[in-house]
């Protein structure tokens, strides 16, 4: 990421930039997220559809919100969101997502791998912005706060009355959906 010419008092041009692209990354993480959810929304079979259905829409709307909060944030620390699919897709360090038409608890699944991803990589985000930018770190503790409530809510079909989770020791995204279904 290019230093930029200018950046939020407080901080430098160079630490402006740190910033920018750690939240870039978070940019590319949620932009394939929201695409994800409205993937999975769509593709959702089976006895639990509607309730799975009706819970991904709102998944969907906060994460968009989410892009929205970060994008500005970049092109206010100076320097220019990249919220294209090529600079997505070049920049990706994870695999795409594998379910098509599919049972409900699959989805969910391969959706708790997701959510696992995404909310690691956007932990060490807020670890990394703590002590350089309080304003993008409180950003990022914030979606923090809505991705585990979401992750949460996909747990909670995965969750037997015990307490285990059908997907607990999942490799990927295609292992937790088989698991899922084993128990769904």
């Amino acid at each position: 990421m290019p230093v930029p010419r200018y950046t939020v008092p407080s901080l430098t041009p160079e630490e402006g930039g740190k910033v920018a692209e750690i939240l870039q990354g978070r940019l590319h993480s949620l932009n394939d997220l929201h695409l994800t959810l409205k993937h999975i929304h769509w593709n959702v079979v089976g006895p639990h559809f509607i309730g799975v259905h009706e819970m991904i829409d709102p998944q969907v709307d906060a994460v968009r919100a989410m892009v929205d909060e970060i994008a500005e944030r970049i092109a206010t620390l100076g320097v220019s969101p990249q919220g294209t699919p090529g600079a997505l897709v070049a920049a990706r360090t994870w695999e795409d997502y594998h379910l098509g038409r599919a049972g409900a608890i699959e989805h969910l699944g391969a959706l708790d791998e997701v959510y696992r991803g995404v909310i690691t990589d956007h932990r060490k985000a807020a670890a990394e912005t703590e002590e350089l930018d309080t304003v993008s770190n409180d950003m990022l503790v914030g979606h923090l706060r809505d991705l585990e409530q979401f992750h949460w809510f996909v747990r909670a079909h995965l969750e037997s009355a015990s307490g285990e989770l059908a997907t607990g020791d999942a490799t990927s995204e295609l292992d937790a959906a088989r698991r899922a279904k084993k128990v769904g």
